[in-house]
């Protein structure tokens, strides 16, 4: 057992019994390495990423090859999602060397935690000669070591930031269009999504195209998204027989998952699918929605209703094992009904990836299509299907089952619990609400202490990880939108607590722009800040439109600057590199088109809430019910049912259906 022993990581434990004596990232490491100028390994991975256990099996494993990391270096193992303050900085140590990143991430640093080289996955063989040539470069010329380690740092220090833009500009549709243009580049005419191999599905890049063919009238562009939405409903990064998405397609099609399933990809996607319904009533959204649901509700949920992190992507030592299938396997497991399942699901006797003979399932035709085809009503099809699906994941369930991180993130639950709001909002099923309430009360009861947030949960408390802008960010996010579709206040007098907090103890007031650590956390080699929107929208983004939000429901200017001067800041780079803003873009479209405060008070105040969000205005806030003290419901309540749309600081006369409301919204 080395240090890791003690850990309540996943994924730091799954290499605690490695000959490499790892250090958990802390004091006694650092010092360690500072006492015997010994060069730190810093080695970031986590828990469902496949490359991390192949790194693990072939090198951290071998004997000889820990006691060449043991004899020259401090080694420490880092949980990219625990730590994601120390993955940043050596990630942008990694991408300024090389020009690209990923994980397993290994960088190697002076004792004073400055980093002078680094990269991915290596081969055992590269990577035994690189800590040689490593260990005598820095015996030899530590000050050529010095000297890259200075300007290295300077980078990581500039990297990913922005400068402070004082005036404020004019937005308008032409400047949408121009960071449209960049965006066009990339799309995936014939598959969807964005580029060629690997395809990830971007949620929030999908989400941010959506809304804006509707508020600009893209036709084009909204065939794409439909057509998105689609392909990765259909492809193998889809599990169609337990629900949930993987965290991309190695290939261009969508066809082969890197079998890997978030729960940040899976929170986003509900979210994405169940807006996508409001705008384009596709039944098949609403299917994804609620087997993702389905799925996060059967796997991804503790006994204290928390969300854990991941299921990896291996089980038996084999990537995707307990996801494929043998024809004969599915013949054993249907017998008659094999050969309809085969069909719809392109199930062949010689396999339809890597592994000999076996099968990814994925869907090409529409059921109506399809059920023409076989001679079959559509009904009887999908009924056969679905009596089949069941049977296979009885099966399955027999299986070695992957791993499961059972981490529970604030920041991940906060994605989770938005996503089921946002299904909430457009399906109206109480157990989606009832799942949100349930999580949204063990965010309160076992992850906030007042307006702080814990980062990591632990059963016992006392969690010793520092919490992040990204998990503030998420979780106020999350309760806003329970406030939307709950009217309790409680919720967003929640969100403003914590939106306090972040601007108090994270807001850099002099650049404009949040840090991603807190002023009272531990100081890493740079302070940086998380502007780039990803896979999951920087936390900058997410706080730029969390504090527009508010600053309309509380009627705060503050708030409302602290947006604008974020926005400011970013829009001089969103033509550019339009893709890695897709957040910023869509509060960018909120500015231009304006967003809508719908009112709804009176008795009935949920019902119209319900009648109304069956129409598509994705530039809108929504309060109300029987009672309130939001400043925009002062003097709106009566014994009458209301709707009030409000713009700019200015209502609309009262609307006493959804029809006149909507008139006020679409003229």
């Amino acid at each position: 057992m080395n240090k890791l022993a003690n850990s309540t990581s996943p994924y730091l434990l799954q290499h605690a019994n490695n000959p490499v004596n790892w250090y958990p990232w802390g004091p006694e490491a650092l010092q360690k390495a500072k006492d015997e100028n010994k060069l730190i390994l810093v080695s970031i991975g986590y828990s469902a990423c496949h490359w991390c256990h192949v790194m693990e099996h072939e090198s951290f494993e071998d004997e000889a090859v820990a006691a060449v990391m043991n004899e020259y270096f401090v080694c420490i193992k880092v949980d990219r999602e625990e730590r994601p303050d120390v993955d940043q900085i050596y990630m942008s140590a990694i991408q300024l060397m090389s020009g690209r990143g990923g994980w397993p991430l290994n960088c190697i640093c002076l004792p004073d935690q400055r980093p002078i080289y680094g990269g991915t996955y290596f081969r055992k063989n590269d990577w035994t000669s690189l800590l040689f040539n490593l260990a005598d470069f820095y015996k030899t010329k530590p000050e050529e070591a010095e000297d890259y380690a200075v300007r290295l740092t300077e980078g990581i220090k500039q990297y990913e930031s922005v400068a402070f833009v004082k005036e404020q500009p004019e937005y308008t549709k032409a400047d949408l269009e121009v960071i449209m243009n960049t965006w066009r580049r990339y799309i995936d005419p014939v598959e969807g999504g964005f580029g060629g191999a690997p395809k990830f599905p971007m949620p929030n890049n999908s989400l941010f195209l959506m809304r804006y063919a509707h508020l600009m009238k893209d036709e084009g562009l909204a065939e794409n998204v439909k057509l998105t939405l689609k392909k990765m409903a259909f492809g193998g990064i889809y599990d169609h027989i337990g629900g949930g998405f993987a965290r991309y397609a190695v290939d261009g099609v969508w066809h082969v998952p890197h079998f890997e399933k978030m729960l940040y990809d899976n929170g986003q996607l509900v979210s994405l699918y169940a807006e996508a319904y409001t705008w384009n009533p596709d039944p098949l959204y609403k299917t994804i929605v609620d087997e993702i649901i389905t799925f996060i509700g059967r796997e991804l949920t503790s006994p204290e209703n928390g969300f854990y992190s991941a299921l990896d992507a291996d089980s038996e030592g084999k990537e995707g094992k307990f996801y494929i299938f043998t024809k004969d396997e599915i013949e054993e497991i249907l017998g008659d009904d094999a050969d309809l399942f085969n069909i719809y699901y392109h199930v062949t006797e010689d396999g339809n990836w890597e592994e000999e003979r076996s099968n990814v399932f994925f869907r090409r035709e529409e059921d109506a299509q399809l059920a023409e085809k076989l001679g079959l009503s559509v009904d009887d099809l999908v009924n056969r299907i679905n009596t089949s699906r069941q049977k296979v994941l009885d099966a399955r369930s027999k299986r070695v089952r992957p791993g499961l991180d059972n981490k529970i993130l604030a920041s991940w639950n906060g994605l989770m619990l938005k996503g089921l709001c946002e299904a909430y909002r457009a399906f109206n099923k109480p157990e989606y609400l009832e799942l949100a309430l349930k999580n949204a009360g063990f965010i309160t009861d076992s992850l906030l202490s007042g307006a702080k947030l814990s980062r990591v949960y632990k059963k016992d408390g006392g969690s010793t990880v520092a919490t992040f802008l990204d998990d503030y960010a998420n979780v106020i996010d999350a309760f806003i939108s329970l406030y939307e579709v709950t009217f309790n206040e409680a919720w967003l007098i929640q969100a403003q607590k914590l939106a306090d907090y972040t601007l108090a103890h994270y807001y850099n007031e002099e650049g404009g722009v949040f840090y991603y650590t807190a002023d009272n956390d531990e100081m890493l080699i740079a302070r940086k800040s998380e502007i780039m929107d990803g896979v999951i929208p920087a936390s900058n983004s997410v706080m730029a439109r969390n504090l527009k939000k508010l600053g309309l429901f509380f009627d705060n200017e503050g708030y409302l600057e602290v947006s604008a001067q974020l926005l400011r800041n970013i829009v001089p780079h969103l033509a550019k590199y339009s893709t890695a803003y897709s957040n910023w873009t869509m509060l960018l479209l909120d500015e231009v088109f304006g967003t809508y405060e719908v009112a709804i008070t009176g008795n009935n105040a949920e019902t119209k809430r319900i009648e109304m969000e069956q129409n598509y205005i994705p530039n809108k806030i929504m309060l109300g019910g029987k009672d309130g003290s939001l400043p925009l419901l002062a003097e709106k309540f009566n014994n009458d049912t209301r709707i009030f749309v409000c713009r700019d600081k200015t209502c609309s006369l009262p609307a006493y259906n959804i029809t006149d409301a909507l008139k006020q919204i679409n003229n």
